[in-house]
Parts: structure tokens; C-alpha cells; sequence
């Protein structure tokens, strides 16, 4: 659904308007360009549908009411003009435009920032605004994007409103650094430098492909979407409504009536919470997941033989507020276990294995499970799991039984394929998987949570070909409600561009987690979002001239923090013989997006009996060099010099744009 543009006034003559009609001629001539602006650089906590709005009025308020306009329009910035072919748009260079560029950008950033006196947990003044256009009823939000329109929205999340307007000057407008640097200082920025050089590190290596996403559908206000707003919340709210104004009615008379009385009268009973009324759950329709642009666990229908049970669903929220001493408790880190402030979203009730299991999903953040059994005196368990940000691989399963050694999966309803395979079988084709009406898998084998490592078993999902994604992926069972995605990034090939992480179902990425499988037992319980496996150097070895593979095996977890596994494949008689890990750090950006370089190094004991050291760095280490009880360097990004099995040796690299790395232990 297009949101229409503002239509031009006809031109006045007189001279004290001019000033005024200039810019109104800019903003309808530029109004996607500043709409999208706004909406790129606006927080996004605040929703899309709040966002699209707030991003239209943003702009709409930017019109200027006196005609002192041209005289603030000489302070601002020129801009340069850019070629389109090297990967920046070609803006306008007119004054107009650019005064209510440095309007629109003021207003936007003002929704991120805080007085120091303003408490923490509330939106910046700004969002608390009344502002136009109000929509009533309907729900909107721009087109679906895909991995990528994802991946590039859930980067700009993760940084402060000024660099997200950096990196949509650079991109949107073809601003050059130096520029972008002066606008933001005139926006009130405080850091206009370090905000430009975050956004440089945004959407790298291809910068070109990254403007050709932020002038996708995904970020585009102007071409939305419509849906209804939540009908069941919109009716309780009218009969809370109603019956508020009808308890104020009973309430005065009853004052009137009872006097001074009424001091010492008993207090009357409760009313029911509202986030805790089984009656007031958020329930989603069965096939909202095929027509959104938010593909996660909002998308997925209630489902479950027990969904009506009011009784249950009640049990599960009061343990849920004050749990009782026979419910055990469990949260993966960094997630809390306070009660609901809204009424949560239910995703399942119904008997599972003996247990009568219910899901909620809170407000986009957490995964509630609450089981009770269905016979015996044993207690109920209540787990609570971070889930924020889910897609269409992160929100595909949760689990909802676990018994014994086996374990089943509640599948989301895009899933349109389940087969499960080992990973230590990497030639072994998957097999299909059973899946009952309501979305639950037959019991699928657990990975071995300690001692032997014979088989780790992978459910392999293939997305519906009735939204954007339809490929298919792998995700693993680490001990958590939500399955950890696999991933695989392919080793650089010459002169060719960095890789990206893609699906670990290959038959190269299949030997590489062939070989590291076992490594995800060190995750288990951790709260793991995604891991993917990179392969970022390949080696000749001395003597012989076999070649070895490094890995870097990185998980990502759901508050934030990484965990990162540097590994060492030597050449090997089998394909499953489990990588040597040679380096494993914490809470660390390595062998991400925001750390993109890294070198590591391991001693290595070549077939005469001679010992060596080791090196390897990615793809932009030009120099690797080797001192203390060893000496030694090489150009480019690997080493190999010859040293004592327990000699002390430290690595350091040289990077091909400057800069020295030092090796991760």
C-alpha cells in the first residue's frame, strides 16, 4: 500500500513566502528519500508500524514557518556529487533539500537520546510525542526483505541512531565522510568522527551491495503493507474500557451513599491482572506467518489440543508470577524470570509425552515453557529463554519435551520440510522425520551431552515456499528451549571477494562440521543463538606438502556476547577425526562481522618426529612473524618455522591496509 505523497501548494508571489515554498518543493520532491532517512536512522524499539508513522511525520513537521529558511540553508554541509556505478546514489545539491535533510535528521535522532535525569527504562521525550499521521486499527510496516535485508537490519539495531544516519548519508545520499561529518555536528551529534567510522565498518566488504539493500523494499515506508492490529487486545480494551467507567459510576455512588463509613469497611475482593488472565492471551491466526514481513515467533499460530483449557493455561500463569516450591526453575543466561508486564502470546497447549506443556512467547523477548505432569506427585518445571530477534532459522523450532535421551520439537508453521541427519555422517543422506498435525516432531536423539561423542544428530528444516526464504538449514539441540543454527563461510578464494556465511548443508560444509561436531558439546546450556563454522585459512605443511584447513568456529549467543573456537585440521585417515582446538576465547567480535581479521598459531608434530610452529591468518594478513625462543617470519598469511615442542612463541601479523594483529590464544 503506497502512502501518498503531500500534494504541492500552488506558488504565492509574494517574496516573504518564498523562502517557505522552496522547502515545501523540496520535501515533495524528495519526500521517499527523506521518509526512508528518517526511518533508518529512527530507534528500532520503536516498531515498525510506529516507526513508518513517526518516520512520515518527521518529515511532514519539517516544513519551516517563517521565511528565515534560506539564511540556515547557507550553513549547511554542500554536498558532493557520487557516481551510482560505485555503489552511492547521486543526491540532490540543492539548499532546500538540504536544510530539511539537517530538519528530518534533528527529529529522528532526538528519539534516541535521553536528558540524564530521564529514567532509563521510558523512550527518549521525543517518542512520547503525539505526532501525524495516527492510524487507527490497522497495522502498517514495509515489505518482507530477505537474509540479507535481515542481516543488514539487525546490524543497524545494534548501533546508536548517529551511526545508522552515517552509514544512510554515505549510502542513500552519496555524502562524502568529510560531509557526513559536518551534518552531524550541525544534528547535534556528539561524536560526528567515531559515528562515521562505525558506519564505515556497516555493510562491508560490499559496500555496493549493502546501498542496493538500503534502497530495498525492507526500508522503504513509502510502499507498506497492511494488516489489522490485534482484534482480541482491541475488544478487551473497550470492555476494559467500559468497564472501568462502569466501576467509577458504582464506585462514586457508593461514596456518595456509605460517606465517611466507607473508611472503615473491608477492602473487596481482587481483580484479576491482566497480563495473568488466561482470557486475555494474544493468540495469532493460523496463516498471518504466510502474509508478514515479520517472520519469528509473533508469526506463529497457537496450536496444542489444550489451547482452550482456561484452568491450565491459568496454572502456568500464576506459576509463572509466584512460583510455587515444587515448580523447578530454569533461564539460560542473561534472560529473567519476572512475570509478564502484558499479557503474553500463547503458542501451545496440549499433552506431550506424559506432561501437559504450554509455550508463551513475551513480548518478543523471552520463550516461557511450562510443564506439569499428567500423573504422579512429581512438580512442574517452568524454563524461561531469550528469543529476541528470532528469523525465519532462529525461530523455526523450540522444544517441547525432553525425555531421556531424545527430545521433540514444536516446528514453526513455515517449515515445510523436516528431515533429521547425523553430523558425523556427513555422506549419510538426512531421513525423514514424522511431524504430527499440531507441529510436533516425533522424538528426535540427542546430542551426547558428555563422554563418547559417536553421533550428533541435526534437524535439517526446509522453509515453505510461501514466503521469501525457501532454502533449506540445519539446527542442533545445545541444551537450550530454541535450537542453535549451523552455519558454514567457504575458506577465500584468490582475489575473490570475502565470503558470507551460507547454510551449513553443502558437501564441504558437511566435512567441516564433520570434523568439529564434537566441539559443540563446550556450548551446551550457554544460551546459543547461531554457530557457524569459518574456514579463513588453508596451509601447505612442511615435509611433505599435504595441506591442513584452520577453522574458526564462532556462536553467537542471544544476549549478545560470542564465543569463539579456533581449530586446527590436520589431514586425517577419516572424515570425522575431531579437530585440534587451539585457541578458545570469550565475549569476543572475532570471526564476525565487526572482526573480520584474526591469526592463531599451534605447535604440530610433523611424521619424522620433527616438531614445528605453526601460523595462519585471514585473508587480509600479508606477514606473519614468530619471536621469543623462536625467530622466524613469513610473507603472506601463513607460517611455519621449525621450534621445540614446548617453545614459548609469540605471533604477531601485518595487515595489507596497516595495522598489526596479535595471535588469539
Amino acid at each position: 500500500m503506497p502512502i501518498h505523497q503531500p500534494q504541492q501548494r500552488p506558488a504565492a508571489a509574494s517574496s516573504e513566502s518564498l523562502g517557505v515554498q522552496q522547502a515545501e518543493a523540496a520535501l515533495v520532491e524528495h519526500y521517499p528519500r527523506l521518509v526512508r532517512l528518517a526511518y533508518v536512522v529512527l530507534p528500532p524499539s520503536l516498531g515498525r508500524h510506529r516507526r513508518v508513522l513517526t518516520a512520515h511525520g518527521a518529515v511532514q513537521r519539517a516544513l519551516p514557518v517563517t521565511r528565515t529558511a534560506p539564511a540556515r540553508m547557507a550553513q549547511v554541509p554542500a554536498q558532493s556529487r557520487r557516481s551510482p556505478e560505485a555503489g552511492q546514489a547521486e543526491a540532490p545539491a540543492n539548499a532546500p533539500y538540504a536544510s530539511m535533510r539537517l530538519r528530518v535528521l534533528r527529529t529522528a535522532l532526538a528519539y534516541e537520546r535521553r536528558p540524564r535525569w530521564w529514567p532509563g527504562r521510558l523512550p527518549a521525550p521525543a517518542a512520547l510525542r503525539p505526532t501525524l499521521p495516527v492510524v487507527w486499527g490497522l497495522r502498517l510496516f514495509p515489505r518482507a526483505g530477505g537474509v540479507d535485508e535481515l542481516a543488514l537490519d539487525r546490524a543497524l539495531s545494534e548501533v546508536p541512531a548517529a551511526v545508522r544516519a552515517a552509514f544512510a548519508l554515505q549510502l542513500l545520499d552519496g555524502l562524502p565522510e568529510t560531509a557526513v561529518r559536518a551534518l552531524l555536528a550541525e544534528a547535534g551529534v556528539d561524536d560526528p568522527a567515531g559515528a562515521v567510522r562505525r558506519a564505515a565498518r556497516l555493510g562491508r566488504p560490499d559496500r555496493a551491495a549493502a546501498h542496493v539493500l538500503l534502497r530495498s523494499g525492507e526500508f522503504d515506508p513509502c510502499t507498506v503493507q497492511t494488516r489489522p492490529s490485534d482484534l482480541l487486545r482491541r475488544r478487551h480494551r473497550v470492555r476494559a474500557a467500559a468497564l472501568a467507567a462502569a466501576l467509577c459510576v458504582v464506585a462514586g455512588t457508593l461514596a456518595v451513599a456509605a460517606g465517611n463509613d466507607v473508611r472503615n469497611e473491608a477492602p473487596g475482593a481482587g481483580v484479576t491482572v491482566p497480563a495473568l488472565d488466561p482470557a486475555a492471551l494474544l493468540r495469532t491466526a493460523a496463516e498471518q506467518w504466510a502474509d508478514t514481513s515479520r517472520i519469528d515467533f509473533t508469526a506463529w499460530p497457537v496450536r496444542g489440543d489444550r489451547r482452550s483449557d482456561g484452568e491450565l493455561l491459568g496454572r502456568a500463569l500464576r506459576a509463572w508470577s509466584e512460583p510455587p516450591g515444587n515448580v523447578q526453575v530454569s533461564t539460560t543466561p542473561g534472560t529473567v524470570d519476572v512475570p509478564p508486564a502484558q499479557p503474553p502470546r500463547l503458542l501451545f497447549a496440549g499433552e506431550v509425552d506424559g506432561a501437559a506443556v504450554v509455550l508463551f512467547h513475551d513480548g518478543g523477548v523471552r520463550i516461557v515453557r511450562y510443564a506439569e505432569p499428567l500423573a504422579g506427585g512429581g512438580g512442574a518445571a517452568l524454563d524461561f529463554a531469550r528469543t529476541d530477534d528470532a528469523d525465519v532459522t532462529t525461530g523455526a523450532a523450540v522444544v517441547v519435551s525432553r525425555t531421556g535421551e531424545k527430545a521433540r520439537f514444536l516446528l514453526a508453521p513455515w517449515i515445510s520440510e523436516t528431515t533429521t541427519r547425523d553430523l558425523l555422517a556427513p555422506d549419510t543422506p538426512g531421513r525423514p522425520l514424522e511431524v504430527g498435525p499440531d507441529g510436533i516432531t516425533a522424538p528426535v536423539e540427542r546430542p551426547a551431552a558428555g563422554g563418547g561423542c559417536d553421533a550428533w544428530p541435526v534437524l535439517q528444516l526446509r522453509s515453505s515456499e510461501r514466503i521469501v526464504e525457501n532454502h533449506a538449514f540445519l539446527v542442533t539441540d545445545l541444551g537450550d528451549l530454541a535450537p542453535a543454527h549451523l552455519t558454514y563461510t567457504p575458506k577465500p578464494g584468490r582475489g575473490a571477494p570475502a565470503r558470507q556465511p551460507r547454510e551449513a548443508t553443502g558437501p564441504e560444509a558437511l566435512l567441516a562440521w564433520a570434523r568439529t561436531a564434537c566441539s559443540l558439546r563446550a556450548l551446551s546450556g550457554s544460551g546459543v543463538r547461531a554457530v557457524n563454522n569459518w574456514a579463513f585459512a588453508e596451509q601447505r605443511l612442511p615435509e611433505g606438502g599435504a595441506s591442513a584447513e584452520w577453522l574458526c568456529t564462532r556462536a553467537d549467543t542471544w544476549r549478545g556476547p560470542g564465543r569463539v573456537l579456533v581449530q586446527f585440521l590436520q589431514p586425517a585417515a577419516s572424515p570425522t577425526a575431531p579437530a585440534a582446538v587451539v585457541a578458545d576465547r570469550n565475549d569476543t567480535a572475532l570471526c564476525s562481522r565487526f572482526g573480520q581479521h584474526i591469526l592463531a598459531g599451534t605447535h604440530w608434530k610433523a611424521a619424522s618426529g620433527r616438531w614445528y610452529v605453526l601460523a595462519a591468518g585471514s585473508r587480509a594478513v600479508n606477514r606473519i612473524e614468530a619471536t621469543g625462543q623462536v625467530r622466524g617470519a613469513a610473507g603472506g598469511p601463513t607460517l611455519a618455522v621449525r621450534a621445540p615442542r614446548d617453545a614459548s612463541v609469540e605471533l604477531t601479523a601485518r595487515l595489507r591496509e596497516g595495522g598489526t594483529l596479535a595471535a588469539v590464544r
